[in-house]
């Protein structure tokens, strides 16, 4: 049966006949699954459509500025309300006539403006990259497609880097403001030449690899840090990956272009400015919550940082007393990495175009929420998809820095025939588990395949057919990541792949095998793995780490190759252990290597 969500308009023989944004579908909460229901009689199809009439425009409420080349191709296509500055009531009182709404960063479109809409609110557009004043939620929900505007403000935001960069050097905010003063102190605001200096750049996508190649352009050696940027990009770039450590240890300049993901909030924090080379200067056009500000004020005054150039801040604006922006070592600016005329226009036109795609039922490359798959489907995979992005964070977390995950190959066993098994959801959540601890991307069914390919990430699919039962519509998966070296040794297979299979037991995602290792462990919480000598007493030791610091053993798994061999322990915790206490079970004698996975 054919199955098409209710953003997809499809056309029929009849040219005139249309399926309306008000079709007969089933909504699932959870995923926001729609699916059109289509009536059969003795094995002859009758599709139930209603004809609509396609003079009537839909309306679009433009709820903040967007460039006049972005309301043109609005124009094009639909009824335009430009109202701005609307109060949440008055915004809710006004999207009950509004089949799509256009945002920056300013308006919140929550739980309630859905519910005001009364279903007629089909597509939200955020003029720029982050969502988060979108409840993404509700707009599933309430069957709502959203979109963004990624790829526009980029070269806006990598100059801003580069300005910054150059400004902190040669202190130019500090002396325009002198000189504006009346003082004239040549001697104080001695700069530093970029020339021969080393700038890391932390997190190599788009904005990333801007700045990279203009530093280039400055004559700077320049070296990342990005644990899924392909190495032969770099290399195009004539830019060297390495270790988060070894970037923050070798840079005489930091830039920061990582997403906020709860691995990168406060990343730098007192434990990395220590390891940072003295007189080391930072750039922030990122997020600002990657930096722990309150440390980073430490380091100033410490002089283990010598100055930084921030356009982001945890707190938006920041407090007028805030001892960072007051600092005489920070250069300041108001978030104004994609503040360019030609990049607000191009923004305006990137999701002008996004919502009007998505109006005529065209699958928008930046959606960020609505999978569509049919929900008879996605009820009995539903397990299934949270042990298949479960095992893509983990596998990927199982990637040592500076390797570029290129080639990833996924195994379905299953009782049934190919043809019986949907796996567009399976992959995707799989994609979604390898591409979001890392990256600001959100991933689904509809850019899945599209972010893949974005970032030279190939996915292969193989089926293992079995003889047991196909009622249950799969078995086990497997996730292998090729041509990527490992932070725990023992996950990597004979063939040389980081490899992690996974089975659902009682509606739970469990563990089941790492390397060659068969393990057991629930995949909640939190994992440490460790590789040890198999002798007795192993288990208690462990386990009398993780209790003194009351962090709760939920499973424990031990896989071995034969008695008083090697062995692999698989141990779910419920909290996240302290630094000292995995360092002590590092320290155990027995224990070869380990590593800590949050999931």
């Amino acid at each position: 049966m054919a199955a098409a969500s209710s953003f997809t308009s499809l056309k029929l023989s009849t040219p005139s006949t249309t399926l309306p944004w008000k079709s007969h579908h089933s909504l699932s909460s959870t995923f926001g699954v729609a699916t059109i229901s289509f009536r059969r009689q003795h094995h002859r199809e009758h599709r139930r459509f209603v004809v609509v009439s396609m003079d009537a425009k839909p309306t679009i409420l433009v709820a903040e500025k967007l460039g006049e080349a972005g309301l043109n191709v609005l124009k094009e296509f639909a009824n335009v309300d430009c109202s701005y500055n609307l109060s949440p009531e008055e915004l809710c009182t006004k999207i009950s006539i509004c089949d799509a709404i256009i945002v920056r960063s300013g308006t919140k479109v929550n739980r309630k403006v859905f519910e005001s809409s009364g279903g007629r609110l089909k597509v939200v557009g955020r003029a720029g990259v982050g969502i988060d004043n979108v409840d993404l939620a509700a707009a599933t929900e309430h069957g709502c497609l959203v979109v963004n505007a990624p790829t526009a403000n980029t070269v806006a935001a990598a100059e801003h880097g580069i300005a910054l960069l150059t400004a902190m050097a040669r202190n130019i905010a500090q002396a325009d403001a002198s000189v504006k003063a009346g003082k004239w102190l040549r001697n104080k605001y001695v700069g530093v030449s970029l020339v021969g200096k080393t700038l890391a750049v932390m997190g190599f996508g788009k904005v990333g690899s801007e700045v990279a190649r203009r530093a280039k352009g400055l004559g700077m050696h320049v070296i990342a840090h990005d644990p899924y940027a392909p190495a032969d990009r770099a290399r195009a770039i004539g830019v060297e990956l390495v270790s988060f450590d070894e970037a923050i240890a070798s840079a005489d300049f930091i830039s920061l272009h990582m997403p906020l993901t709860p691995a990168t909030s406060k990343v730098f924090n007192d434990e990395t400015f220590a390891k940072m080379k003295k007189g080391a200067r930072i750039v922030n056009v990122a997020r600002g919550g990657v930096i722990d500000e309150e440390a980073l004020v430490k380091a100033l005054d410490a002089g283990i940082v010598a100055q930084a150039a921030l356009d982001v801040f945890t707190e938006e604006p920041p407090p007028k007393d805030a001892k960072l922006v007051q600092h005489e070592s920070v250069t300041a600016t108001p978030h104004l990495g994609a503040s360019t005329m030609e990049a607000q226009e191009g923004v305006a036109i990137e999701i002008a175009e996004a919502v009007v795609g998505a109006l005529k039922g065209e699958l928008a490359a930046t959606a960020v929420n609505a999978p569509m798959v049919p929900a008879e489907v996605l009820t009995e995979l539903k397990p299934f998809v949270a042990l298949a992005e479960k095992l893509g964070r983990l596998a990927v977390q199982l990637v040592a820095g500076g390797s570029g995950v290129k080639t990833v190959k996924v195994t379905y066993a299953s009782g049934r025939a190919p043809d019986d098994l949907d796996t567009r959801l399976l992959r995707a959540m799989i994609t979604k588990g390898l591409i979001e601890p890392i990256s600001n991307v959100f991933v689904n069914l509809v850019n899945a395949d599209f972010t893949a390919k974005q970032r030279g990430l190939r996915i292969t699919e193989e089926r293992i057919v079995l003889n047991g039962s196909p009622e249950s519509p799969l078995e086990f998966i497997q996730v292998q990541i090729a041509n990527v070296e490992s932070k725990f040794d023992s996950a990597i297979s004979e063939l040389g792949e980081i490899k992690v299979e996974g089975r659902v037991k009682d509606g739970i995602s469990h563990l089941t095998k790492v390397g060659s290792f068969e393990v057991d462990v629930s995949l909640e919480g939190s994992i440490i793995l460790c590789r040890q000598v198999d002798q007795p007493g192993m288990i208690g030791k462990v386990g009398s780490i993780l209790g003194e610091e009351n962090v709760n053993v939920s499973f424990m798994s031990v896989g071995r190759i034969a008695p008083r061999k090697h062995a692999v322990m698989a141990i779910g915790v419920d909290e996240e252990p302290k630094q000292q206490s995995l360092k002590r079970i590092g320290e155990i004698p027995a224990v070869e290597e380990f590593v800590y996975l949050n999931l």
